[in-house]
């Protein structure tokens, strides 16, 4: 057999491949690819479509964490505070997070008057529905989430068989790969958009799909953190807990979670960044404390952990510690959510990521018409002479 046999053989198979798989896996593509559209902006039109997120900076002080929060207990009593958030200009947030009994409520609150501006249950946000949608595909998560990496996993297996079929035979034939034809047929142009679009998409789209199957699949998490750290293991998130061993009549001692939060604002008052505090609900609890320098983005958070009854902090060795003590592979780790929403490039990287999205989602589309296009050709009965 010819070599060039071998090579109309190989893309043959290619192509077969590149087919079936699209017809499997189209459908939550493009799903995955609209909702991606949608939270790719969430934040800023949150701020702009929800004016009660916005609080003007104000000349008073700051109302402690656990004042916050008796407050808000008080606007949505018999659930859980699990944070209280800090953020220049914004509501002070105060979040109730269960898993079961399962509820997700955000209380809105003044932090210099201690005014409940809005108690919202979550569950009836729009973008947490288009959220559970894009994670679960509003099924139980461990049905839903398998489903749809499954589907992102062919996916990156369609961009790498894409690239294949899409390989220009000759260095005539590369200048048709690189523009769409506008001014030809539609199944023309149709056929260019699927490639030509195809190919530049595909060097952004890799790493949307990449980060969406470590946050889907625990076994390519570990792979990426194996190979990013050299053949080190991935320390699983663990909750801390405060030492209850020495003393038998301790009590649940809010008021460290507010000399833990003080220090923190007094090192740094002009502080323009998220400050996330955990108060303790129970006696075993630690005192959490989130800061971010950057609001947009999470994986600069410096992530620390205190004894609730000897403020002592308590070390971690998972990748969500401090940030100072975050190795390479821990940042990759940090920055995935980032790099999947392309806040990790700010705004022009979000705008890229919509784009890539978008075009994304008309893949299995214009695939289909060239299809059904190639089908019809193939159907149609020859010319017959007289």
């Amino acid at each position: 057999m010819s070599d060039k046999k071998k090579n109309k053989t190989f893309k043959y198979w290619v192509g077969r491949i590149h087919l079936w798989l699209g017809l499997i896996s189209g459908l939550f593509v493009c799903f995955l690819g609209i909702t991606g559209c949608i939270l790719a902006f969430e934040k800023e039109i949150e701020y702009f479509s929800q004016p009660y997120r916005n609080l003007a900076i104000q000349n008073q002080p700051l109302l402690p964490p656990s004042q916050l929060k008796q407050i808000a207990d008080k606007a949505l009593p018999n659930k859980h505070a699990h944070s209280v958030t800090y953020q220049p200009g914004k509501a002070t947030q105060v979040v109730y997070y269960n898993f079961d009994p399962e509820y997700y409520y955000i209380v809105f609150v003044n932090q210099y008057t201690g005014e409940v501006i809005k108690v919202k249950n979550m569950n009836d946000d729009f973008f947490r529905i288009v959220i559970m949608g894009h994670y679960y595909l509003w099924l139980p998560p461990e049905i839903g989430q398998p489903i749809l990496t499954t589907a992102t996993l062919l996916f990156v297996i369609l961009l790498f068989s894409g690239l294949i079929l899409w390989w220009p035979k000759n260095k005539a034939a590369s200048k048709q790969r690189f523009t769409i034809k506008w001014n030809a047929k539609w199944r023309r142009v149709n056929y260019d958009f699927h490639n030509v679009l195809g190919f530049y998409i595909t060097w952004i789209i890799i790493f949307i799909a990449l980060s969406g199957m470590v946050m889907g699949f625990q076994w390519f998490a570990k792979s990426v953190y194996f190979v990013s750290s050299g053949g080190k293991t991935l320390n699983q998130f663990e909750e801390t807990y405060s030492d209850t061993t020495r003393n038998t009549k301790l009590k649940l001692n809010a008021s460290a979670a507010d000399q833990i939060w003080k220090s923190y604002i007094d090192a740094d008052p002009k502080f323009n960044g998220s400050l996330d505090v955990h108060v303790p609900e129970n006696e075993k609890a630690s005192i959490e404390v989130a800061k971010n320098p950057d609001s947009d983005t999470y994986w600069k958070a410096d992530y620390r952990y205190y004894d609730q009854h000897t403020l002592k902090e308590i070390e971690v060795k998972h990748v969500f510690g401090k940030l100072k003590n975050a190795s390479v592979a821990d940042k990759i780790m940090r920055m995935n959510y980032d790099i999947h929403v392309g806040a990790i490039a700010g705004l022009p990287g979000k705008i890229i990521a919509f784009l890539a999205s978008l075009i994304a989602a008309s893949m299995p589309v214009t695939g289909v018409l060239i299809w059904i296009g190639r089908n019809k050709k193939k159907k149609k009965p020859a010319a017959t002479t007289q």
